[in-house]
């Protein structure tokens, strides 16, 4: 019986990683906002062969305005070395929403911000906790992604970054 329950443990835990190993061939078709209200379709997300970081945060969420801080402090940087492109996707909802815009413009940040108010994005990248980072590389795949945020994670993701940049290769966390 002990062996049974060993197993099946280690086959849950398999199956967990196994899960978090998700790579799309490309993102999925779904319509956001711009901060100015435009339509935007998320399989328009491109950058010319070099690596994207699409970030889901929310103005509730102290831990997501830290990460997306830390990455606007590096952005020109980043950009400059490896031609990252950073989208940041809000999932605040419709009643909140107005407020990303004058709170993304008061902090001056550089990136794409988006919105996704009824959080079709979200759902469609399987995203379940904030903040939610994804790196693609430069054909639009999925090749890392992670949840929540500490201080210095910015500065692992950058040498993630510079790896994709580079056409190397990098394992899913």
């Amino acid at each position: 019986m002990k062996k049974i329950v060993v197993l099946f443990v280690v086959l849950l835990f398999t199956g967990f990683l196994v899960a978090q190993d998700v790579t799309y061939k490309k993102l999925p078709s779904v319509n956001v906002k711009t901060l100015e209200g435009e339509s935007f379709n998320t399989s328009d997300i491109y950058n010319d062969g070099k690596p994207i970081l699409i970030s889901f945060w929310a103005l509730w969420c102290k831990p997501c305005k830290k990460e997306m801080e830390a990455y606007n402090e590096n952005y020109f940087d980043w950009v400059d070395e490896t031609g990252v492109k950073i989208y940041a996707v809000s999932i605040d909802d419709a009643r909140s929403t107005s407020k990303v815009a004058p709170f993304v413009n008061g902090k001056a940040w550089e990136m794409e911000v988006l919105l996704d108010p009824n959080g079709d994005f979200k759902r469609a990248m399987n995203v379940n906790m904030i903040p939610h980072t994804f790196l693609l590389d430069g054909e639009g795949k999925i090749v890392y992604q992670h949840t929540s945020y500490y201080e210095g994670l910015e500065e692992e993701i950058y040498e993630l970054v510079e790896k994709v940049a580079a056409g190397e290769s990098i394992s899913s966390n």
